[in-house]
């Protein structure tokens, strides 16, 4: 059997409780695949996107709807050993790879001490642009279920509001696009598994403000998500199950008990109705 081929099966067997079935339940849980669809799954190089890439070439061979899968990869300037090392992991994966160039990291070389944000932008918009160039209606991103839960915690902790990742989201600047993410419910130590047990090396980090962070290998960036990382991992000593906690607590919410909220045009406050909520019988009602 070819390795590529042994790799698939270790999904579809090994790790299909732990990544398989997750990866179908998020994409049929939040609708996130239509007939008809063609989708541009975007690669970084990373094990997260390239296990997406995986998983979508099987529900794209065996899923129960008809839809188009274009795999792309975004060099937004790459050093050559990195970009080698994409196209050989796409080889390797038998993941057959449309690779097209840009030069974010040029552009956001002189931004100051955190270019990021801008390059994240950046590269979403260059990844819808080329996706729609290709005739497709959707991207796929890697994110998964860890990055998920650290998002709802840098939105209390640092950004103080709540707020999570969505699973899917129609593009506000290209009209027509949506942005999915398959990988929603798998969660980060099943992939790092599936890529250990696969012998297999990602890249981990190809900016090239951080170029010797090149190789996955479990090391610590100094990063807030790292932070939230480290943060969860405490709270699984006396809690196990944290993580699940964490997730449902943004499809758990209870206006009732919010003292404000906003839908991004239009506040509200509790007190804007309190008076009208008092209960007729003068009971006591907290």
């Amino acid at each position: 059997m070819e390795r590529y081929k042994e790799i698939e099966r270790s999904i579809i067997k090994t790790y299909r409780k732990t990544i398989w079935k997750p990866f179908v339940a998020g994409i049929n849980k939040y609708e996130m695949i239509n007939e008809g669809d063609k989708i541009a799954v975007c690669i970084s190089g990373g094990k997260d996107s390239m296990l997406m890439a995986k998983c979508m070439q099987e529900i794209h061979r065996h899923g129960v709807k008809s839809f188009d899968v274009e795999y792309v990869v975004m060099d937004p300037g790459y050093n050559p050993v990195n970009r080698q090392m994409i196209i050989d992991n796409a080889k390797l994966l038998n993941i057959p790879i449309h690779i097209f160039e840009t030069s974010i990291f040029d552009s956001v070389a002189n931004v100051g001490d955190h270019p990021c944000y801008l390059c994240a932008r950046m590269r979403r918009g260059y990844l819808y642009k080329e996706a729609q160039r290709l005739g497709c209606n959707k991207i796929a991103l890697g994110h998964h279920f860890d990055e998920v839960i650290e998002t709802i915690l840098m939105g209390m902790l640092y950004g103080a509001q709540i707020q999570t990742m969505m699973p899917k989201l129609y593009s506000t600047n290209h009209p027509g696009m949506e942005l999915i993410r398959p990988m929603y419910m798998v969660k980060e130590k099943d992939i790092i598994a599936w890529s250990r047990r696969n012998e297999l090396q990602f890249i981990q980090c190809a900016c090239r403000f951080t170029e010797n962070c090149t190789v996955h290998d479990g090391g610590v960036s100094n990063s807030k998500r790292q932070e939230m990382k480290e943060l969860i991992k405490k709270f699984r000593l006396t809690n196990p199950y944290i993580d699940k906690n964490i997730f449902n607590s943004v499809q758990n919410v209870n206006l009732a008990t919010i003292i404000g909220y906003h839908d991004g045009e239009k506040a509200y406050n509790f007190l804007d109705d309190y008076n009208e909520r008092k209960p007729e019988t003068g009971g006591v009602t907290d």
